[in-house]
């Protein structure tokens, strides 16, 4: 962890981190908070202490030449300049952890040129980081190399590619652990009232990722033709070791793009959020944060839910209330959806909903968010349905 310190500066804090670069220079960069000096100082000590825990010393030398002579570590962080036009935001952020953190530091101790490098470099490499991680971040740490040598092989610094003889480690076979139909209403229950209520009801409901819940916008929801439009995401990234607030009109993979109904108990809760949205900002005036306006999942005051909240909220409510422990992910589980979707629509005393979602329609719901999130599975028959 970086050394860094708080400095006031106009009345607004200021985070001042001290570091040495690649080439052992001693540097010092300063960055505002945002925060006044006024009632803020616990926050800002917060902030500071976040990132210097989070700020990567970028390990590349001013320069990087391209040529025979360079090492294998340095070639690394010229593929990553090179690759990051042409990734997703989040994704760079994941390779640059993993070459910066991981990669790098591991060869350049070694000082191995590209030229020189073998599969049996690369393999003692991932035998010693299964000392310490599961094979799943191996097969991460290989597929970076790959595309890194491939990249090599292509602007002809080498004749082939050793990362294709290598065998990489197995995958782990993960086992979610996932609740019930009962479990589920629990959890609604608790979650009620908080922050986490909708993302939850939403999640559990629709099977909905984590990003495309807080990347819901009101234009997403039509209440006339009662549909729910998964089109935008909102995520975080570290980049450079600060955490990026990350909002984009795509999904994770095209399939992803999607139009679900909305059915009565979710279009009422919506409505009724909709108007405590509308009360909130009249209340708070100029005060509000209209940054996220448009946002189904924000705060009293506009702030925007951001992902790490989510994450690292979810097994606190759930430790709080008694609840078995799982990720906010496993609320995708098929099971789930379609057994709490039901129990839910039949929940909610709502008379005749004929017109709007008849029985036969809410059925062809269940099949068709079944076959939206889970292709891989097989209908289930044990669908019950409202009539």
């Amino acid at each position: 962890m970086v050394a860094g310190h708080l400095q006031e500066k106009n009345d607004f804090y200021y985070i001042v981190l001290s570091y040495k670069d690649a080439d052992g220079k001693r540097k010092t960069k300063w960055e505002a908070t945002g925060l006044s000096v006024k009632r803020n100082k616990k926050k800002a000590e917060a902030l500071l202490l976040e990132r210097r825990r989070n700020f990567m010393v970028s390990t590349a030398p001013a320069e990087i030449r391209l040529d025979d002579d360079i090492l294998f570590s340095d070639f690394m962080l010229k593929w990553l300049e090179v690759t990051k036009s042409t990734i997703q935001i989040t994704t760079y952020a994941s390779y640059q952890g993993t070459v910066e953190r991981v990669i790098v530091p591991y060869f350049r101790k070694r000082g191995i040129k590209l030229v020189d490098l073998k599969a049996t470099d690369l393999q003692d490499f991932y035998t010693k980081q299964l000392e310490r991680v599961k094979a799943n971040s191996v097969i991460h740490y290989h597929a970076n190399i790959h595309k890194a040598l491939k990249y090599a092989v292509k602007i002809d610094l080498i004749p082939t590619n050793p990362a294709d003889k290598v065998e990489r480690p197995k995958k782990n076979e993960f086992k979610g652990s996932y609740y019930s139909a009962e479990e589920i209403h629990a959890l609604t229950e608790i979650a009620e009232g908080t922050k986490l209520e909708i993302p939850v009801l939403l999640a559990s409901f629709y099977g909905l990722r984590r990003s495309e819940v807080l990347g819901l916008k009101w234009d997403a929801i039509d209440f006339e033709e009662n549909t729910l439009e998964v089109k935008h995401i909102v995520t975080q990234a570290s980049i450079d070791g600060k955490k990026v607030l990350v909002q984009a009109d795509r999904a994770k993979t095209k399939s992803s793009l999607r139009t679900l109904p909305l059915v009565p108990p979710i279009r009422d809760r919506l409505l009724m959020l909709k108007g405590q949205q509308e009360t909130y900002r009249r209340l708070c005036g100029k005060s509000y944060n209209r940054d996220y306006l448009g946002y189904l999942c924000v705060d009293e005051i506009g702030n925007i839910i951001r992902p790490n909240y989510v994450s690292e909220q979810f097994p606190k409510l759930l430790e709080k209330n008694g609840l078995r422990p799982i990720r906010f992910h496993d609320l995708r589980h098929p099971y789930v959806k379609l057994t709490t979707k039901n129990k839910l629509a039949a929940k909610a005393e709502i008379p005749n909903y004929q017109h709007e979602f008849d029985s036969l329609r809410f059925l062809l719901f269940c099949l068709d968010v079944q076959v939206a999130h889970d292709k891989q599975k097989p209908y289930s028959s044990n669908v019950t349905y409202v009539s």
